[in-house]
């Protein structure tokens, strides 16, 4: 390795969510966060950011470096003088310029980035490859469970993390975080909040006809207030979470409820559009924009988390990456090795760790693709150990059934 300098708790049936969302945007719940003393010295968070559609790695953290990588990559290559040139990490590697935040992290310390990483999963349909992603099994179908939950399942009885459970952010719970551990859920609406009137009267239909319904009403509407404090009047959805303003109001939903000291400390998302068959741009367009709501993101979780941020880990990573030659169409197609961000106080940051596989025709995988040289699930693995003592066995067995050979990646956390 070389550095670059009980089940899923849905109370909500499917035939009553729709009026709990009209008050709400509540989608499911297993506890009410609330203000209380911090217990430890050390509070440790990890967020797990889900790129849906398959990220170009080779445009969005470029090999500036490798010799064969901008006539491979074409118009869509980074390059560090010029217009629209990328952000210099080190000698070899440049960052897309819309991802100046993440940047300035990165100089501080506070990010990496792992590149040529890919999951054990080598066919190209996004189904399969992002079911592998979230569940952490050997194969697509395998199990409904993901390897997120079963993380927070595996920490000791009685452990805080645990007990606190999981937060999932969207209309429904990726598939990372379902399982047997408690989760709550919450989305930015789609219609305006309900005022405090309609609230109460429809709290008090509830207690009347459906008191596990009012218990469920009641923990939302304190839920959803704590994630959308400061939203002002303004509660509608910000475009959903394939568009950078969408991303930004679900990191910042979610970073108000895990800063709370009785709230989450394990949360997931997912965010759409990184499928570029078309008009990708490189260090313009369409992929730069995509990669400015994730910047977005990242920095809305620093806002938001204010000294929490000190002990909280953040991955960001796609179900697989893109062809390194450009198509017909100014786009990339489905391929193997991409890149994962990682962000936050608890990472030990500055630096790009890359077991570079190189981009002659030969070093390509099945001559198309960036060849993948580590395994992603060796660098989530990390982040559990780090963050929550979880060990090799636990990952190799429960957490990641099947993996024993895939050790956890050392040092991720400073």
């Amino acid at each position: 390795m070389i550095e670059f300098h009980p089940s899923h708790r849905e109370l909500v049936s499917p035939s009553r969510r729709e009026l709990v969302a009209a008050g709400t945007a509540l989608f499911g719940s297993a506890f009410i966060p609330k203000i209380a003393s911090a217990a430890g010295s050390r509070d440790p968070r990890l967020v797990v950011i889900i790129l849906r559609g398959g990220l170009d790695g080779l445009a969005a953290v470029g090999p500036i470096g490798d010799p064969d990588y901008a006539a491979l990559h074409g118009t869509l290559a980074l390059r560090f003088d010029g217009p629209n040139a990328g952000l210099p990490l080190d000698g070899f590697f440049a960052l897309n310029p819309g991802m100046p935040l993440f940047a300035k992290m990165y100089r501080d310390n506070q990010a990496a980035l792992i590149h040529a990483t890919a999951t054990n999963y080598r066919e190209r349909s996004h189904f399969d490859g992002q079911d592998v992603l979230e569940s952490g099994m050997p194969g697509p179908g395998f199990t409904e469970s993901g390897w997120l939950n079963r993380a927070i399942a595996a920490l000791p009885k009685g452990e805080r993390v645990g007990h606190l459970g999981g937060l999932a952010i969207g209309p429904a719970t990726p598939l990372v975080l379902r399982g047997s551990a408690p989760v709550v859920g919450w989305a930015p609406e789609v219609i305006p909040a309900a005022d405090d009137e309609l609230a109460r009267r429809v709290m008090d239909l509830y207690r009347h006809s459906d008191p596990m319904l009012a218990q469920v009403f009641g923990e939302g509407l304190q839920i959803d207030k704590i994630a959308a404090r400061d939203m002002g009047g303004d509660r509608r959805d910000k475009g959903g979470p394939g568009t950078p303003a969408g991303m930004r109001q679900a990191a910042e939903g979610a970073a108000r409820l895990i800063a709370a000291d009785d709230g989450p400390r394990v949360v997931a998302l997912a965010f759409d559009g990184w499928d570029t068959h078309e008009g990708e741009g490189g260090a313009t367009g369409r992929l730069m924009q995509l990669l400015g709501g994730l910047d977005s993101a990242f920095d809305a979780f620093k806002t938001g988390l204010g000294p929490k941020w000190a002990d909280t880990a953040i991955v960001a990573m796609t179900e697989f990456g893109r062809t390194a030659r450009i198509n017909g169409t100014s786009g990339t197609d489905h391929g193997t090795g991409t890149v994962a961000f990682l962000a936050g106080g608890a990472i030990r940051g500055g630096r790009v760790i890359a077991d570079w596989p190189g981009l002659k025709e030969a070093q390509l995988y099945e001559k198309r693709d960036l060849a993948p040289t580590t395994d992603v699930r060796s660098v989530v693995k990390g982040l559990l150990a780090g963050q929550f003592g979880l060990s090799p066995a636990v990952l190799g067995q429960s957490v990641f059934p099947g993996t024993m050979a895939v050790p956890p990646m050392q040092g991720l956390i400073a």
